[in-house]
């Protein structure tokens, strides 16, 4: 911990990541089609509350699709979850720890329209988790609709200041944890890492094309064990 007197000490950040497939729209056209296949020939699908429909897959898809647009996918998900990571922890990964593995631990799909949501969430079983989107109306088209404007379809992140606030004195001396959500413009071909613990949501969303994501879980351990630091009974 550095002691100099005054020196502003920032803890505990929390860092997401966005990426940009280059291969999208190559490989997103048969990822669309295929899962679209995928929802109507699943004989449990159902609409759901929200106001129009949403529908997710179970989380087994590196065991149904094998497709190499979708290896190149989880190709590209994997390159992103490695160097997200490194930065992420750098500072912190001792040196020289070799052999750390990445695992997807689930992936699957979700398609939402006519005004349909996906609540406030997080994710378990998982240090890193992420959203990739396949296919979405062009952000002018979205925005022009009458009621959600600039948040149709929009992820929206929540501070993890967040349950803190409800009770919380406010002035401009905190006003540095006072903007408690960030909201992602989705466009076809972004990815975006974040902690697995973030809680997050998906607003409402109707346009033209259905909105088609694919989410994923990923554990990143070590060989040599992944506790770096101690239990302390102090």
């Amino acid at each position: 911990m550095n002691t100099d007197n005054g020196h502003l000490q920032r803890h505990w950040p929390v860092p997401l990541a966005v990426h940009r497939f280059a291969r999208a729209k190559e490989v997103n056209e048969t990822l669309a089609r295929v899962f679209t296949v995928m929802r109507a020939t699943d004989s449990v699908a159902k609409s759901q509350a929200g106001g129009g429909h949403f529908y997710a897959s179970s989380d087994d898809l590196l065991s149904r699709v094998d497709l190499p647009e979708f290896r190149e996918l989880l190709q590209f998900i994997a390159g992103a979850l490695q160097s997200t990571a490194k930065e992420a922890n750098a500072g912190v990964w001792p040196e020289g720890r070799h052999g750390l593995q990445l695992e997807l631990m689930g992936v699957w799909f979700q398609i939402q329209n006519g005004a349909a949501f996906h609540d406030i969430h997080t994710h378990g079983n998982c240090s890193w988790s992420g959203v990739y989107y396949v296919q979405i109306d062009p952000v002018a088209e979205r925005q022009a609709h009458p009621e959600f404007g600039a948040l149709n379809g929009a992820t929206r992140f929540y501070s993890p200041m967040f349950p803190l606030l409800g009770g919380a004195h406010m002035d401009m001396g905190n006003a540095f944890m006072q903007q408690s959500t960030w909201d992602v413009t989705p466009q076809e071909g972004d990815l975006v890492l974040f902690p697995a613990f973030l809680p997050h949501k998906a607003l409402p969303y109707s346009g033209e094309k259905d909105r088609i994501i694919v989410s994923f879980n990923a554990q990143i351990r070590s060989p040599e064990g992944d506790q770096l630091y101690r239990f302390s009974s102090r």
